[in-house]
């Protein structure tokens, strides 16, 4: 299940994209402004954006550029737009935009072009087994391996491991990661989550001489870095960071 924002004034496109992606068994927030969704996006991870073009306060293009630019991210993000031509299909993927679908759209086809995106963006999530470095996640299993070793996990703190690895590079939110592991429904406190996050790094020795490391953004969230050639991901982090 992916986390997914989708951004248009038309309250019935809203609505119609709403519906098609919440079929596909994602959770999805709609959005009618962009102001309010980059407000959201300061402090929220999400797997996957749809932007409409025109909109009241900023263009989506202004969006796309903020999204780049100003949060560092590599979250995939699709254009929905009434335009077409090819001017349009290039400032748009110029921008950073990743895809660019034309209104009216065609459900079926929009859930095809999520699908492919989600393989292409995540693909360690389509298989049973990935390995980050000298880490092997099996999701089967739902055990992580270090150089061949079982890793002394609890089930929190494997899951919690899944979302960060899948996330490697990226500024992962809190509340994204409440939602992910503990659920819609569940009140978590924030000293719970950093004590888990605590037990992981401990437990997996996420530090530079395993060729990771786990930070803190104060007030955000939490990224996990890859620093060396062997773990795939390599990123540099984009905000000020400090060692969980």
């Amino acid at each position: 299940m992916m986390r997914i924002a989708a951004l248009d004034d038309d309250a019935d496109q809203l609505a119609l994209v709403v519906q098609t992606v919440g079929q596909m068994g994602h959770q999805i927030t709609g959005y009618s402004r962009a102001d309010e969704l980059i407000r959201q996006l300061r402090r929220d991870t999400y797997d996957l954006l749809l932007v409409d073009w025109e909109l009241p306060d900023r263009s989506g293009i202004e969006v796309i550029q903020f999204v780049r630019q100003q949060l560092g991210a590599n979250t995939p993000i699709i254009m929905l737009t009434q335009r077409s031509s090819e001017a349009d299909v290039v400032t748009s993927l110029t921008a950073g935009a990743d895809d660019f679908m034309t209104k009216p759209l065609r459900t079926s086809e929009l859930q095809a072009r999520i699908m492919a995106m989600a393989r292409r963006t995540y693909p360690a999530s389509q298989s049973s087994q990935s390995q980050f470095g000298e880490f092997t996640l099996d999701r089967q299993a739902k055990i992580i391996h270090y150089a061949g070793a079982p890793q002394p996990l609890k089930e929190r703190e494997y899951d919690l491991a899944l979302v960060l690895f899948e996330h490697l590079g990226q500024l992962v939110s809190r509340q994204y990661l409440q939602e992910t592991v503990w659920g819609l429904a569940v009140e978590l406190s924030s000293r719970s989550l950093d004590t888990h996050i605590s037990a992981l790094r401990s437990k997996l020795q996420l530090r530079p001489e395993r060729g990771f490391r786990l930070s803190a953004v104060y007030g955000h969230g939490y990224r996990l870095d890859a620093l060396s050639e062997t773990a795939p991901g390599t990123a540099a982090p984009s905000l000020q960071d400090s060692t969980v």
